[in-house]
């Protein structure tokens, strides 16, 4: 799956303990995980969200800059043309970390415009599959018939009635040379496509899943767990595309049932045998999606 261990990790943190955020944060791993390896000479960029309440608290080592709300793919824009105008931008990396309301919802008109004109920047979507910094209300990315405070479970709503934006896809549609997602249920997947992230010029997308136990609803404990059930389950599927070729880079050879997944968390117990049936053959065209297109793109290079 990778070719990272963690002793080839940097013992060197730039994410910092005892901030505010909530105990079994699936975010503060993964941007923990990113600043280790991305070092001491990156300039970091976020927005409202879980992600800035923990930077802006103590927890980031290396220059930070928070910004409004739909405006995060144009401050690390602005940040990264800067230093380019003045010739400081090499050996610097500009990365984003900002969560799925600000990336899918309020923010993707500036996201898609980064992409669109070629920043040198490392956009990190910290995807906790809802707007959990203001209660947990839905986001363009929380999953089909999930419960949250604005999709509600009783008689005229059945949790979201609309699945996630696929920005992975999306993203790797519009032309960006590198975009993956990963999961913190396996880090070192993560690091190697954040490391190689970092090597490629141009914009970056990496698209990490970032279970929530207060909005998911599961003990503090499990966080790592549940985001590797994601993962076995093929809910989640971990890839990457480089220059419009995909690549799945870790396929669970047996895979584990999707109900699994699902009965771990709060947010999904009201589930009827019928729509956990129907979640099922989701995830199931999802998946053979995602293999096609990886048989086409590489077929497609000869």
């Amino acid at each position: 799956m990778t070719g990272v261990t963690v002793k080839d990790l940097p013992e060197d943190e730039y994410y910092l303990p005892g901030n505010v955020l909530c105990a079994g944060c699936g975010e503060s791993l993964a941007m923990r995980l990113a600043l280790k390896v991305l070092g001491r000479n990156t300039i970091v960029v976020t927005v409202p969200g879980c992600a800035s309440a923990g930077l802006m608290t103590g927890a980031c080592a290396v220059p930070l800059l928070v910004g409004p709300f739909a405006g995060g793919g144009a401050l690390a824009s602005g940040v990264e043309a800067a230093l380019a105008a003045k010739g400081r931008l090499e050996g610097v990396n500009v990365v984003a970390f900002i969560g799925d309301g600000g990336t899918a919802d309020i923010g993707f008109q500036s996201l898609s415009s980064m992409v669109e004109r070629g920043h040198d920047v490392l956009y990190i979507c910290l995807d906790n599959e809802a707007y959990m910094n203001t209660g947990g209300q839905r986001s363009g990315t929380t999953p089909l018939h999930a419960a949250t405070t604005t999709t509600p479970v009783g008689v005229a709503m059945r949790g979201k009635p609309q699945h996630r934006k696929n920005l992975p896809l999306i993203m790797a549609d519009h032309g960006a040379p590198y975009v993956a997602t990963a999961s913190i249920g396996y880090p070192l997947d993560y690091v190697e496509k954040v490391i190689k992230a970092s090597r490629i010029r141009g914009p970056k997308y990496i698209h990490v899943l970032c279970p929530c136990p207060v909005g998911w609803g599961f003990r503090e404990s499990e966080t790592v767990k549940i985001a590797r059930m994601a993962v076995d389950s093929r809910a989640w599927p971990l890839y990457e595309v480089e220059r419009g070729v995909l690549r799945v880079t870790y396929e669970p050879r047996r895979p584990i049932p999707l109900v699994e997944y699902l009965r771990r968390q709060r947010r999904f117990s009201h589930l009827t045998d019928d729509e956990i049936r129907e979640l099922e053959r989701l995830v199931d065209e999802e998946w053979r999606a995602l293999k096609l297109r990886e048989q086409l793109t590489r077929a497609s290079q000869g």
